[in-house]
């Protein structure tokens, strides 16, 4: 693939629901440039996007591909990302480093909860947009209904700029408002009679729309009453550049229709990188910031925004160039690790393919082999000009599962492999959790989970079995009790010596456990204090209900007795433990469980399935907010009732339910509850 400049490149994040066809509109447009001799088919598993395994299995995007089209002189990078929410943080990657959005949108679906979310993510990243109604041949397929649905929702800025010839099983063709042309079989002709009256009206409200770019087109149309066509192509595109023009293009990417015109529409109107001017950075180890040029001769500055383990050749970094050109064996600074990184062969990809490079200038994409400390999110750039540019901003983990290895001799390769692949996907976190001594792995769904595990098996040889993890409960006592223990053993020789009185107490709910003394008169030496509060430390870490630990309370030591032979420090810690024990079940202890701040987003029809499911896992609704056909629900409920809530929630809403979750506090578990849990989480009940 030959270099271009800044001003040839068109870099398009791909972006829909899951299930509106971006993949297989990825493979129509690259078939249209002539890259490909044949269309490929999701269903068939050889499209050029979905190229890993589990992709081609499951018949979904699961990873971003990169698809650079070469069109008209003009070198468009098509950013595939996945629909489903599940693979979320690689939207947020593609829409980072992109210049426009394509949102896709099912003819027949219409708008659904991911359409609204990768919108609402565009206009977070303040890109342009496009949308392309996608999938005309199928049946109930509706473009002027879908039309009306993206004006009441999104505003009167979403303007066709293509019409359909036909519908449904008659979908032959589109029409382009701009020329007033319709291409029908590869071929340019008229439109057809049927269709003008319509097309002439939407071409009006397309020269409106354009005219509203700027205060001299205004003028102009205002005064004639029409613009020329070069003056639409130009108030299209500062239309489009602003956000106040969206184009609609209409096409079916299996009928390979439309691919043609969306290209030449990427091409006119999207913003190159130079058109879209600076992009705001931080000088390294400064709060100043900078305002970066595309320019291929500026100082270097490349933002990585992918990272992958390939088990041939390594670990592969996908890059984009902010500023100045990158070349092939060079090196560049690492300026968030301060290291410097040799940069071997550049090359560009297209899927699996990977096409070798001299250069990338400002603008471009690419990637590199074997980068020894970069990982995504990290700016690669001069060691003189150390810039940082503005990381990413990933959702956070709402599924967990507890994850081993299938066999023992694995356990020491479980480590390394889990953070390899954190480091490929940053949306994957894994920690260690102390109390259940168990390795969690969380991600944004179950599929997530999954698909990591099996790439865990594929790419490191390392096998692991997942299951529900443990809920970390809590313990703590409900009224304050005074309790005392003497400890006092005689075995010939110097015997044990150690009394304690204790006092113990409820703070309020997440303030931690706290010990003091009280001790005057020297009841107790003050050397066995520090022996004291050990010992109740220990105890408070496994309580008696179900031996989960004992928080919030305050332990008091205020009296006490010694012998001058026989005590000692451990004589005083384990009077200290079995004081606090002895203690804790005359406290009225209760079980303390984690409440969950949940957020729900689901289409407006939905909304009564999914109250009467959460009230049927002890959640308390506070409120519902309507947003244009779909809801947000905002509720509380139990850890231990969202384990699975992920799967839950696709089942009752087809797939269409998004949420969030946070920790909110712990709160006590009903009494009737506790011996259920103590019986079947307890770790010694």
């Amino acid at each position: 693939m030959k270099v271009y400049e800044t001003r040839q490149l068109r870099n398009v994040a791909l972006v829909s629901h899951g299930g509106a066809g971006k993949t297989s509109l990825a493979e129509a447009l690259l078939h249209a440039t002539g890259a490909t001799s044949r269309l490929g088919r999701v269903d068939e598993g050889n499209t050029v996007s979905d190229y890993d395994p589990e992709e081609i299995r499951r018949k979904i995007s699961i990873s971003l591909s990169l698809i650079p089209c070469e069109w008209q002189g003009v070198k468009i990078n098509l950013l595939d990302a996945p629909g489903y929410a599940d693979f979320a943080g690689e939207m947020v990657a593609a829409l980072r480093v992109a210049d426009a959005t394509l949102v896709v949108v099912c003819a027949a679906s219409g708008l659904e909860v991911g359409t609204d979310l990768a919108w609402r993510r565009a206009d977070a990243a303040n890109l342009p947009r496009f949308v392309c109604i996608n999938k005309m041949d199928r049946e109930h397929a509706d473009f002027f209904k879908v039309v009306g649905a993206l004006q009441a929702r999104y505003g009167r800025r979403c303007v066709p700029l293509h019409l359909p010839i036909g519908s449904q099983a008659s979908f032959e063709g589109v029409v382009d408002l701009v020329e007033m042309k319709a291409l029908m079989g590869g071929k340019a002709g008229d439109i057809p009679a049927v269709l003008a009256p319509e097309a002439a009206k939407r071409r009006e409200a397309l020269m409106e729309a354009a005219a509203e770019a700027s205060d001299e087109l205004t003028e102009k149309y205002l005064e004639a009453g029409t613009l020329s066509p070069e003056e639409l192509r130009r108030g299209l595109r500062e239309g489009v550049a602003s956000g106040k023009v969206v184009p609609i293009l209409a096409g079916s990417a299996l009928k390979n229709i439309g691919g043609a015109l969306a290209l030449e529409a990427l091409r006119e109107f999207a913003p190159s990188p130079e058109a879209r001017g600076g992009v705001p950075a931080r000088k390294a180890g400064a709060q100043s910031e900078v305002s970066l040029k595309p320019a291929a001769g500026g100082p270097l500055a490349a933002l990585v925004f992918k990272t992958t383990a390939d088990p041939y050749v390594g670990k592969i970094t996908y890059f984009r160039v902010y500023s100045g050109t990158m070349r092939s064996d060079s090196q560049a600074w690492n300026c968030n690790k301060g290291r410097a990184e040799r940069v071997g062969s550049l090359f560009v990809v297209r899927g699996k393919e990977q096409m070798s490079i001299p250069q990338l200038a400002a603008g471009d994409i690419g990637g590199v082999a074997k980068l020894a400390e970069t990982s995504t999110g990290d700016t690669l750039g001069e060691r003189e000009n150390a810039v940082l540019l503005p990381g990413f901003q990933f959702p956070n983990p709402v599924y967990s599962a507890s994850v081993q290895p299938k066999t023992k001799a694995d356990l020491d390769k479980l480590s390394a492999s889990l953070a390899r692949l954190t480091e490929e996907d940053p949306t994957l976190r894994v920690r260690r959790d102390a109390e259940t001594a168990e390795t969690i792995l969380s991600g944004l769904g179950e599929t997530h989970v999954e698909v990591a595990c099996e790439r865990m098996r594929r790419k490191f040889g390392l096998e692991v079995l997942l299951d529900v993890p443990r809920v970390p409960y809590r313990e703590t006592i409900t009224i304050p009790i005074k309790s005392e223990y003497k400890h006092k053993k005689q075995t010939g020789g110097h015997g044990q010596y150690g009394h304690v009185f204790l006092e113990l107490e409820p703070k309020e709910r997440g303030s931690g456990n706290e010990f003091v003394s009280k001790v005057v008169g020297g009841s107790v030496p003050r050397n066995y204090i520090p022996a004291v509060e050990k010992g109740v430390i220990e105890a408070l870490q496994d309580g008696i209900l179900a031996h989960y630990p004992t928080v919030d309370i305050r332990v008091a030591l205020y009296d006490g007795s010694y012998h001058a032979v026989d005590s000692s420090d451990m004589a005083f810690r384990l009077a200290g433990s079995q004081a606090v024990k002895k203690g804790l079940s005359l406290g009225q202890p209760v079980l303390l469980e984690p409440i969950m701040n949940l957020q729900v987003t689901v289409p407006d029809t939905f909304v009564g399935d999914v109250i009467g499911d959460l009230n049927s896992k002890r959640a308390r609704v506070l409120g519902m907010t309507p947003q244009d056909g779909t809801t947000v629900v905002e509720a509380q409920a139990p850890l231990a009732e969202l384990l699975r809530y992920a799967t839950a929630l696709r089942s009752i809403t087809q797939g269409q339910g998004l949420y969030t979750m946070e920790f909110s506090r712990y709160e006590e578990v009903p009494a009737h509850l506790v011996q259920r849990l103590a019986e079947a989480v307890g770790k010694g009940a």
